[in-house]
């Protein structure tokens, strides 16, 4: 079992990540934006972080970067979530620190799998 934060501006989006995570035994804690996902992320300690790149307030990639100066989360994975294809945001995504980088919609068994990955399961 992991703890994980999930960021994403998609209420819809945050509960069908959410009750993946959950029936896979991970607890989760949600975030709206890239701001509150900040907020929580200097108050607990998550496992893993996922969120999405396009949000409001602080998008994905500042999160990244923002999650990356604090020394919890120097090297915890952090996966991206979302429908961007472009080759050159996902280089963007790895020069800020993204640990990897996922396509919505997002199929459960290759979240899952992932997400086993990432954590080193």
């Amino acid at each position: 079992m992991a703890y994980i934060l999930i960021s994403d501006d998609s209420v819809s989006m945050r509960r069908m990540l959410s009750f993946t995570l959950a029936e896979a035994n991970h607890e989760v804690m949600q975030a709206g934006d890239g701001e509150q996902a900040l907020e929580l992320a200097r108050q607990h300690q998550f496992d893993l972080v996922i969120t999405d790149v396009n949000m409001p307030l602080l998008d994905g990639l500042s999160l990244v970067r923002e999650l990356r100066a604090l020394p919890n989360y120097r090297y915890k994975p952090i996966l991206l979530l979302t429908t961007e294809t472009d080759p050159e945001k996902k280089q963007q995504a790895r020069s800020v620190g993204a640990t990897g980088w996922i396509l919505k919609p997002f199929n459960p068994d290759k979240l899952l799998a992932a997400v086993r990955k990432v954590l080193g399961h």
